[in-house]
């Protein structure tokens, strides 16, 4: 399972954002081997006075928080990694200067799902890839 926070400037998020969110989806499912019906996506569109980043970015630039239980290897996450880039890249017209992608790991028992934590929950899906 993770929850993925996509922030970008309002007009250029916003219509990509169906397809975009398919893909990221894709790539979870595949390197992480998580059920396709586990889908927690949120789309953060800004304002350009609210969106500060480096000039040598467009207005295309999108940053991408994955967060998830700790467990997968170094190797499945550059997988992940790797595949977003390739398929965003190839699939919506954002350069990869423009695509900023952070994996952020926390252990199963701070998080609090279905009245239980995390790491009282039993998945059917594995977490040690």
């Amino acid at each position: 399972m993770g929850q993925v926070k996509v922030y970008g400037i309002r007009t250029q998020l916003k219509p990509r954002q169906a397809q975009l969110s398919m893909i990221i989806h894709s790539c979870i499912v595949d390197a992480l081997q998580c059920p396709p019906d586990k889908k927690f996506h949120r789309f953060i569109h800004l304002d350009p006075e609210d969106f500060s980043f480096p000039s040598d970015r467009s207005a295309k630039y999108t940053v991408i928080e994955i967060l998830m239980f700790e467990g997968r290897s170094v190797e499945t996450k550059k997988r992940l990694i790797s595949m977003l880039y390739q398929h965003i890249t190839e699939q919506l017209d954002i350069e990869m200067n423009d695509i900023e992608i952070t994996i952020i790991e926390s252990p199963k028992h701070n998080w609090g799902i279905r009245g239980r934590t995390g790491d009282e929950l039993e998945l059917a899906y594995p977490i040690n890839l």
